[in-house]
């Protein structure tokens, strides 16, 4: 059994992580959807908010679960065993931002990544704009999986971030 590991902050997931996730698990037996807690940044959502909002999101996909990952990815990808990382790719911006990333998850495990090319129609969709929009008052929950938009909008206006 061949297993692929899809790790983001996902804060919040959206529709083109899930476009991504469904492709790999095309072409991986299992897909390990690894929610990381990167100590670098602010997220809006907990932790735990965002697996619950990620195993919604994707649970009609069989092969596929959600896990959080504290520490390196490397060593969270070499502990599963894992054949791969699979990330998405927008624009050679995000290639640019991955590459030394991919270099150095094979360095120090070993493990390919694998790009995949998002879908066009989605390719405007990122996490942070996702939070910029809601913050104004912005429609997206045609941006993010079902409950999602409300999951961000609850947590705008929890920690005063606007929301409306």
């Amino acid at each position: 059994m061949t297993t692929a590991v899809c790790p983001g902050s996902f804060d919040p997931i959206t529709l083109g992580h899930v476009d991504v996730v469904r492709r790999a698990r095309s072409m991986f037996d299992e897909v390990v959807v690894a929610v990381a807690r990167n100590s670098a940044k602010t997220p809006l959502l907990a932790a735990d908010d965002r697996v619950a909002l990620a195993r919604a999101a994707l649970a009609d996909l069989d092969g596929v679960r959600v896990e959080t990952v504290d520490g390196l990815l490397a060593d969270f990808v070499r502990d599963l065993g894992a054949a791969a990382v699979v990330k998405g790719l927008r624009s050679g911006a995000d290639f640019d931002a991955e590459l030394p990333m991919a270099l150095m998850n094979r360095h120090l495990s070993g493990v390919e990544t694998v790009f995949v090319v998002g879908d066009p129609a989605l390719a405007h969709v990122a996490s942070s704009l996702v939070k910029d929009v809601a913050r104004y008052g912005g429609p997206i929950d045609d941006l993010v999986p079902a409950g999602v938009g409300d999951a961000v909008r609850e947590a705008l206006a929890r920690t005063g971030g606007s929301a409306r």
